[in-house]
């Protein structure tokens, strides 16, 4: 019975002939509402962003793709998320839960972002990256690899940093260590440490880096206290 109605209940959306084609060359179609979305003010005939297929976007609940974002790929968008703005979201990326995914960020890979989690700015995850709960991943910041971010917390970047005036991320991994990310580099907190010490020394530079490493280690030493307190 109940496959029955599944099959039998009405489609939220359709597949317009206006298409636009991904970074990766595939046709994606923009979407129609064909049903209203009260909870977030979307009227039927609306129209809505880009996917690829059906696959991309779930039929069911209040999960939406709007303004020129593109979700394609095996990526999915469910529950009641929404990917919006700019926003790309491919490859084998989840996007669910109150999730939402703007501005010009990029969820890519095998990467999930769930709950109340925002991904926006210019923001990247991707790898096998989770972004969850109440986190919010902005600005330059690129979260990858095994990360585990649940709270905000858990994630922290510097612009402007370095001799490139670059963007420095770190952010808790699934086995509760300091990852980082620098332009050409990533690799753990010591890793990075000892890469600063190689590479700059006791200049300036050296000192910056010093002083932003020794913040990171302090910021994370609390990591498992917001976790116990948030749980």
């Amino acid at each position: 019975m109940t496959d029955t109605v599944e099959q039998t209940a009405p489609k939220k959306y359709e597949l317009t002939d206006e298409t636009t084609t991904s970074w990766d060359g595939r046709t994606l179609h923009r979407i129609r509402a064909l049903v209203a979305i009260a909870s977030i003010g979307v009227a039927a005939g609306d129209l809505g962003g880009f996917i690829e297929t059906e696959t991309n976007l779930v039929q069911s609940g209040d999960a939406w793709v709007s303004g020129n974002a593109q979700v394609f790929g095996d990526a999915r968008v469910s529950g009641n998320a929404q990917v919006f703005g700019d926003a790309r979201v491919f490859g084998n990326a989840q996007v669910s839960g109150n999730a939402w995914v703007s501005g010009n960020a990029w969820v890519f890979g095998n990467a999930q972002v769930f709950g109340n989690a925002r991904v926006f700015g210019n923001a990247q995850v991707f790898g096998d990256a989770r972004v969850s709960g109440n986190a919010w991943v902005f600005g330059d910041a690129r979260v990858f690899g095994n990360a585990w971010v649940a709270l905000s917390i858990h994630i922290g970047w510097f612009s402007h940093v370095g001799s490139e005036n670059g963007t420095l991320t770190y952010f808790r991994t699934k086995d509760g260590g300091i990852y980082t990310d620098r332009g050409c580099f990533d690799g753990t907190l010591d890793e990075f440490e000892n890469a600063v010490k190689k590479r700059h020394g006791d200049t300036q530079i050296g000192k910056e880096y010093a002083l932003l490493i020794e913040f990171i280690r302090l910021r994370a030493s609390s990591w498992v206290q917001a976790d116990a307190e948030a749980a």
